[in-house]
């Protein structure tokens, strides 16, 4: 067995934070696990790239072109970046949240944001864009976010990892101060998820 992730970003968002929590969870799962991380050159604002493999033997940290399985998108336009790295029948599960980068301010580029969705959901055709900061605000700060897509996540069809190993590896890595912020953040992505499979949005 062989399972991808691959979680995109962009700096300050805690995307290595949720691919150090993955991977620790496929670790007490009893997975071989092999990480790395892609950070931008600058530290909040850049973009990032985290792969996570997990599985029975996995050689290398990287994940080759169309093999992702679930991608795991922070922002947007990131989430967009990544789509090449998806299998056809992969999964994506993004955050609606823009961080319009400098380039656009500065007159370089533009933004589109209605235009990027459009393009996501008729691209992907296996694909979950939801508003996870505002679910993160609501379980009490918008720095949980994080925890509100491993949440989504582990209530993926397939996916190998279940909701107790996930929130056993938020225990054990974030602060202790943090648990019950993020524990609550993680069963409100748990319950967003249930609500869609149920039909309510």
């Amino acid at each position: 067995m062989e399972y991808n992730v691959m979680i995109t970003g962009v700096g300050g968002q805690g995307s290595v934070l949720a691919s150090r929590i993955v991977a620790n969870a496929a670790m007490f799962a009893g997975y071989e696990v092999r990480t790395s991380d892609t950070i931008g050159m600058a530290q909040r604002g850049g973009s990032v790239i985290s792969h996570v493999r997990f599985g029975d033997c996995i050689a290398s940290p990287l994940i080759a072109n169309g093999n992702v399985d679930i991608l795991l998108g922070f922002e947007l336009a990131e989430a967009v970046r990544g789509l090449k790295m998806l299998k056809p029948d992969g999964m994506a599960v993004v955050n609606e949240q823009v961080i319009v980068p400098p380039s656009v301010y500065a007159g370089i580029s533009e933004y589109h944001e209605a235009e990027i969705k459009d393009f996501l959901e008729a691209t992907v055709p296996h694909l979950h864009l939801f508003n996870a900061v505002q679910i993160a605000r609501q379980a009490g700060h918008w720095k949980s976010t994080n925890i509100v897509l491993i949440g989504a996540l582990s209530q993926i069809e397939d996916f190998p990892l279940n909701s107790d190993q996930l929130l056993e590896s938020i225990i054990q890595t974030v602060p202790a101060k943090m648990k019950e912020l993020n524990e609550r953040a993680f069963r409100m992505g748990i319950r967003h998820m249930e609500e869609l499979k149920n039909g309510h949005k």
